[in-house]
């Protein structure tokens, strides 16, 4: 629907004629008897302007670019339908270890690896979180921000699935993955009782600059939530040349670090052994965490002033190049 935002706008158009009538006649422009300093270098042409009869080309091509200008600067609009929009829900960043250790493959059948499995299960978590806004840390030796908090999960999602394993470095820096979600909720401004961090390990802290107590001291009083998992399969009875021997390919993992960071923030420690046990994890989360319900009602609406102004431009030149052309 075509509609104007600023319809008083359209109050302007006689201006010009109150001005013409306002203004007292001038016999001798050269004489100085009329001055308008707002009107400057142009005085003369608008003082000719009054000798201008009905029939002349250029007072209708003065009264076309006044009646463009005035048009473009109400603000024609093309507004569409009503369109319901989901409200801001809560700030979630997914922190994802990429050390070397996740290239491991005991989360399964034995094909696929740590980061393959964690990559679809989550991939899914972040397209589940309709209304929430979404953020991605990489961390192995040092932590980055791969993703600011936003609402395009599906970019999200497809970066979380190119992440390459040892992109971040081999070893592993818990507390600066906590310390890299505080300073950009902080940096936001939007740290509230809203903001989650769902960190995912497979490993103890060995690198970094900020050891986990510290960083999930700092969360807590951020009023971040930590929820943390710990994938890697479950040990396992193998036979070898000295017969029954016990593998344990999660025997890195610093369980009590990961129970100690969320019961100081008020989360809850999960346990990956295998896809169907991560999926179960993302799932209570979301129950946890469930999306906060609400939405908005707006029109979108395209601006239109970009026509008549452009098409006022065009008339003043020509209007210009005619008058100059008269003489």
């Amino acid at each position: 629907m075509f509609e104007f935002a600023w319809p008083w706008m359209f109050l302007c158009l006689p201006l010009p004629w109150l001005f013409r009538r306002m203004l007292p006649p001038a016999v001798n422009v050269n004489q100085g008897v009329l001055f308008a300093p707002f009107i400057g270098a142009d005085q003369e042409s608008f003082v000719a302007t009054r000798r201008l009869s009905l029939r002349s080309p250029r007072l209708w091509g003065l009264c076309l670019c006044w009646l463009l200008l005035i048009l473009a600067s109400a603000r024609p609009q093309w507004v569409g339908e009503e369109t319901e929009l989901p409200e801001t829900g809560r700030d979630l960043i997914l922190a994802v270890d990429v050390s070397g250790s996740m290239e491991i493959a005991d989360m399964g059948d034995g094909r696929a690896n740590r980061m393959d499995v964690v990559k679809q299960v989550a991939g899914d978590f972040i397209r589940r979180r309709e209304g929430d806004r979404i953020g991605l840390i990489l961390f192995g030796s040092e932590a980055y921000l791969q993703t600011p908090l936003t609402f395009d999960h599906a970019t999200v999602a497809n970066l979380l699935q190119d992440t390459v394993i040892g992109i971040a470095g081999r070893e592993t820096a818990i507390g600066d993955a906590i310390g890299m979600a505080i300073k950009h909720m902080r940096h936001l401004r939007h740290t509230t009782e809203e903001a989650v961090l769902v960190l995912l390990t497979d490993g103890a802290n060995n690198a970094g600059h900020v050891l986990p107590r510290k960083a999930a001291e700092l969360a807590a009083q951020q009023g971040l939530r930590v929820y943390t998992i710990g994938v890697g399969g479950e040990a396992r009875e193998m036979q070898s040349f000295f017969g029954m021997r016990t593998i344990n390919p999660a025997s890195d993992l610093d369980e009590e670090t990961l129970r100690m960071i969320a019961d100081l923030t008020g989360g809850q420690y999960f346990r990956a052994t295998d896809r169907n046990s991560l999926e179960s994890i993302y799932h209570q989360l979301d129950r946890l965490e469930p999306t906060l319900e609400g939405s908005r009602i707006v029109r979108p609406a395209a601006e239109l002033f970009i026509w008549p102004l452009g098409l006022g431009l065009i008339t003043s030149f020509l209007l210009a190049f005619y008058w100059k052309r008269a003489g």
